[in-house]
């Protein structure tokens, strides 16, 4: 077994046990309110953070390129609530064609 997949076991192993603490240590009753609206908004905001690192990071530079054409398409597509298929067409097409226009 390579490092690699010692640690993707590792991690998942780590992950599951952090995911099973909590109704563990509840022991069957419900988070406060204030608990659960931030437990709710964590996904959404670590999925952010990272969209935003491989978006615009590169090493320890801020990178702004052909991908934010690409982000702004799709951000208005999800505003705007097209289909998924089609945000994801325009803001790929959209990257591309600033590519080819940019450089």
């Amino acid at each position: 077994m390579s490092g690699l997949w010692l640690a993707v076991l590792l991690v998942g192993a780590v992950s599951m046990t952090l995911k099973a603490t909590g109704p563990v240590l509840l022991g069957g009753e419900e988070l406060p309110d204030a608990m659960q609206r931030v437990v709710t908004l964590m996904a959404p905001t670590l999925l952010a953070a990272l969209i935003s690192t491989q978006m615009f990071g590169s090493g320890k530079a801020l990178v702004l390129d052909a991908r934010v054409a690409g982000l702004l398409v799709g951000a208005f597509g999800i505003w705007r609530k097209w289909p998924t298929l089609l945000v994801v067409v325009l803001g790929a097409a959209a990257t591309a064609l600033t590519r080819l226009v940019v450089g």
